[in-house]
C-alpha cells in the first residue's frame, strides 16, 4: 500500500537501493530476533534519506532514533501521511508521523508483491492485552473495515487476476465486534464473489472462537475457502495462559481442533507456541507437549520467549536460556514428526492445486487444505493444475502434474 501511494503520487519505485533517492523500510517488532533484523537493515540504509515505517517506530521510537537519528518515521496507522513524509524526507526535512490517520486501508492503490495473491487487511489493531506482545503498543485497539468495502477490494483483486484472496489482520477472530459484524459474515460475503479464486483466512486468537465457531464451521463448507485455520494457542498450561492474559484455555484449542477435523476430515491446523515464558515451569511445559501430542497440529510456529520493551512480561524474572533452548528443541522435534506424519497421509491424493507463490526452488502451489505442494515440472504463477502427490517432507508435499 505504501508503494502504491508513492507511485500514485508521481514517484517511481527503484529496482535497487543503489538507484534510489530515498529508502523506506516497513518494520515489525513482535520478536527480539525480528526487531534485531530490522535494526540491522536500518543501519545499513542509514547513509541516505530514510523513512522507517511500521511497528518499530511506533513502539520503540527511541530505538530508531538511536540507530538512525536523521530518519523520518511513520506508524502503522499513519499511512495517510505517506506522501507528506516521503516528500519532506526527499527535501531533507525529518518528519515524525506516528499518530493514526482516519484513512481506511481498504481500497488504497497498491503495488502487488505477487500478481496471483490479493492481500486484504480487514482490520487494524486488536482487543487483546497479552503480557508478552508489543503489537497493542504499536497498533492500538480494534478498527474493523466494512464488509462491503472489503468485498469491493476482493472483487477488484480477482478481476485483476488474483487466484487467492488473503483476509489478514492483527487478529481476525475479533473482526467486526466493533461494527456489529463478525468473521463468518465476512468470509461468506467474500467467497460469494464470482470468478475462480480461493480465500485464505488469516490468524485468529482462540479467545473469540467460542463466539464464532459455529459460523466458521458453516463458512468453511464453501469450496472457495481453504480448509486451513491458524489459531495460536501459545501454551498448553492454563496457568501460563492466564499469566499471558490470553483470554482462553487449552480446552478452547482442543475443541477447535476436534470439531473442524471431525467435520471436514483433512483440515490443516496451524498454531503458535511460546516456550520459556517467565512463569513457565517444567510441568507447564509438559502440558504444552501433551496438548500438541493430543491435537496434532499440522504446523507449529515455535518461538523462544523474548522480552519486548514496554510489555509487562519483560519485568518478570526470566527462565534460564539453556532451559529455554532445551524446551524449544523438544517442541521442534515433536512438531516436525507430527507434520511429516500428516503430510505422508496425502501420498496418492490427486486434485487441483493453485500455484500462487514463488519459492527458492520454484513455484509453490496449495491444495484445498492449504498444504504447500512442489512439482518438478515448470509452471506459471496463477496457474491451476491437477497434481498427484508422490512424496512428502516435514513441511510440504511433492507431486507430479497430471493436467
Amino acid at each position: 500500500m505504501i508503494s502504491g501511494l508513492i507511485v500514485n503520487g508521481g514517484h517511481t519505485v527503484a529496482e535497487s537501493a543503489a538507484e534510489s533517492d530515498l529508502s523506506v523500510i516497513v518494520t515489525c517488532s513482535v520478536k527480539d530476533a525480528t526487531a534485531n533484523r530490522m535494526i540491522h537493515r536500518i543501519k545499513s540504509l542509514g547513509s541516505g534519506p530514510l523513512v522507517v515505517a511500521g511497528c518499530l517506530p511506533k513502539a520503540e521510537p527511541k530505538t530508531v532514533e538511536r540507530f538512525a537519528p536523521g530518519a523520518s518515521m511513520m506508524g502503522p496507522g499513519s499511512i495517510g501521511r505517506t506522501l507528506q513524509v516521503v516528500e519532506s524526507a526527499l527535501g531533507g526535512v525529518r518528519t515524525v508521523a506516528l499518530e493514526d490517520t482516519d484513512l481506511s486501508k481498504v481500497g488504497l492503490p497498491r503495488v502487488r508483491l505477487n500478481p496471483a495473491v490479493g492481500i486484504i487487511e480487514i482490520a487494524s489493531g486488536c482487543m487483546s492485552e497479552c503480557t508478552f506482545c508489543q503489537t497493542k503498543l504499536a497498533k492500538g485497539g480494534l478498527t474493523s473495515y466494512r464488509v462491503g468495502d472489503i468485498v469491493r477490494q476482493a472483487e477488484a483483486d480477482v478481476a485483476d487476476g488474483c487466484k487467492e484472496i488473503w483476509l489478514s489482520s492483527t487478529d481476525n477472530g475479533c473482526y467486526g465486534l466493533d461494527i456489529g459484524s463478525d468473521l463468518p459474515e465476512l468470509i461468506d460475503a467474500v467467497s460469494a464473489v464470482p470468478r475462480d479464486f480461493m480465500v485464505r483466512v488469516g490468524m485468529m486468537n482462540p479467545m473469540y472462537m467460542p463466539r464464532i465457531r459455529d459460523g466458521l464451521l458453516s463458512s468453511f463448507e464453501s469450496e472457495r475457502v481453504y480448509r486451513f485455520l491458524h489459531v495460536p494457542v501459545q501454551s498448553g498450561s492454563n496457568r501460563v495462559l492466564a499469566d499471558m492474559r490470553r483470554g482462553h484455555t487449552a480446552e478452547t484449542f482442543r475443541d477447535v481442533a476436534k470439531r473442524f477435523r471431525r467435520k471436514f476430515g483433512r483440515f490443516t491446523i496451524s498454531t503458535d507456541i511460546i516456550v520459556g515464558f517467565p512463569t513457565e515451569t517444567t510441568s507447564d511445559f509438559e502440558e504444552t507437549v501433551r496438548l500438541l501430542e493430543e491435537t496434532r497440529p499440522d504446523i507449529v510456529n515455535l518461538s523462544r520467549y523474548s522480552a519486548r520493551p514496554g510489555t509487562p512480561a519483560a519485568e518478570m524474572e526470566q527462565v534460564d536460556v539453556a532451559e529455554v533452548k532445551r524446551r524449544s528443541k523438544r517442541i521442534f522435534e515433536l512438531s516436525c514428526r507430527i507434520s511429516l506424519e500428516h503430510n505422508r497421509e496425502w501420498i496418492g491424493w490427486s486434485g487441483p492445486v493453485v500455484f500462487g507463490e514463488t519459492a527458492e526452488d520454484g513455484v509453490r502451489g496449495r491444495n484445498y487444505a492449504y498444504k504447500p505442494v512442489f512439482v518438478g515440472e515448470p509452471t506459471d504463477i496463477g496457474s491451476v493444475h491437477t497434481v498427484e502427490i508422490t512424496s512428502a517432507t516435514n513441511h510440504s508435499l511433492v507431486g507430479t502434474i497430471k493436467s
